[in-house]
């Protein structure tokens, strides 16, 4: 779902121009454009490039100038392939986003749109005039709908349209980051029964659940490198030292597995106890018919080893990583090596908006 949408009667007309993803993290910008013909996706280009944190301050872009030039650098020199396009679809964390499913009886649009407002008041501890705000419907019956209504301050995502603007770009979408990983989620098989999505980044962890669309989202704290931070602090280690810790053991089979997954506990547990919160609200809500079926990680966090089968154990659930590259055709160009292609979700699952999705 896309929080907020510039388009108007005349764009119509570029409806089927190409649009590339940007994923700004925590400190570093993806960007990656993909071909789109039926079911073969060909990726033309895709880049990343660092930037020093501080840019960046409870999700407002607060020093665009430093990330558009390390950008244009990106755009100039770093990027494997090519952005053909300057149209650019947009995510920003959920975790700075107001997520909630909102039940109401059967409505015209413009009473709908009233209604969700009202609705919306009620839980986000915000103004509804410092938001953007967009909905959709997730389930239908004869007399009422529901809907997942998401909420997004305007300053932020104003500080990205400031930071497009700067690099001459030209926005036609934004949406969350578990939106866009979602996207991408549905390239892989298995994407038709529920599923608990975790989409693990560098502070923090989305949760969703996915049954033929979003249904209920969280976040909780603690991903990669909150996973680093434990380490390091359990085992009396540097960062890098960890950090390697972490990619080539994890959970798995080590001399240091216990204390590495005692470490990382708290945080695991956190994790779980949100994705037992979720599954029981899915499942309350949907009755005997409609069961979780799987749980599937993404994102940067979730190439640790081990946090499969650690997950599995105490979920009694299947849990497996995400792993859509098998669709993905990168016609001749060095694909990301294991360790980044979880890097990239995101920003694939921006550059999979189709056109028409822009104008529903």
């Amino acid at each position: 779902m896309k929080t907020i949408t510039q388009t108007n009667q005349t764009s119509y007309f570029y409806k089927d121009k190409p649009v590339f993803g940007m994923d700004i993290g925590f400190s570093s910008i993806k960007v990656m454009q993909i071909e789109q013909r039926g079911k073969h996706h060909k990726v033309t280009g895709y880049g990343v490039a660092g930037f020093d944190p501080i840019a960046i301050k409870d999700g407002v872009i607060v020093d665009p100038e430093a990330i558009a030039k390390v950008t244009h650098e990106l755009f100039s020199k770093q990027l494997i392939g090519d952005i053909t396009t300057r149209r650019v679809a947009l995510a920003v964390p959920a975790a700075r986003t107001f997520t909630r499913t909102v039940t109401l009886p059967k409505l015209s649009n413009k009473d709908m749109a009233d209604a969700v407002r009202l609705e919306t008041e009620q839980y986000v501890p915000v103004p509804l005039d410092d938001l953007y705000l967009d909905y959709a419907v997730i389930n239908k019956t004869e007399k009422e709908q529901e809907l997942l209504a998401v909420a997004v301050p305007k300053k932020m995502v104003d500080s990205y349209l400031t930071l497009t603007g700067l690099l001459g770009l030209e926005t036609v979408a934004v949406e969350t980051t578990i939106g866009a990983a979602s996207r991408l989620f549905v390239q892989a098989e298995q994407s038709d029964i529920p599923t608990v999505l975790i989409d693990l980044g560098s502070l923090s962890s989305d949760i969703t659940i996915y049954d033929t669309g979003l249904v209920v989202t969280g976040t909780v704290p603690g991903g990669g490198d909150s996973f680093t931070q434990a380490i390091m602090s359990k085992l009396h280690v540097t960062r890098e030292e960890a950090h390697v810790i972490k990619t080539k053991y994890g959970l798995g089979l080590s001399k240091k597995q216990k204390e590495i997954t005692e470490g990382l506990t708290p945080i695991l547990d956190q994790m779980i106890k949100e994705i037992r919160r979720m599954i029981r609200y899915y499942e309350e809500r949907s009755g005997s018919n409609r069961k979780i079926g799987q749980v599937v990680t993404m994102g940067g966090g979730a190439n640790m080893p081990g946090l499969s089968e650690h997950l599995t154990n105490l979920l009694r659930l299947p849990v497996r990583m995400c792993d859509p590259w098998q669709h993905m055709d990168f016609h001749g160009l060095q694909p990301p090596n294991t360790v980044e292609k979880s890097m990239y979700v995101t920003v694939c699952g921006l550059a999979l908006m189709q056109p028409q999705e822009l104008f529903t």
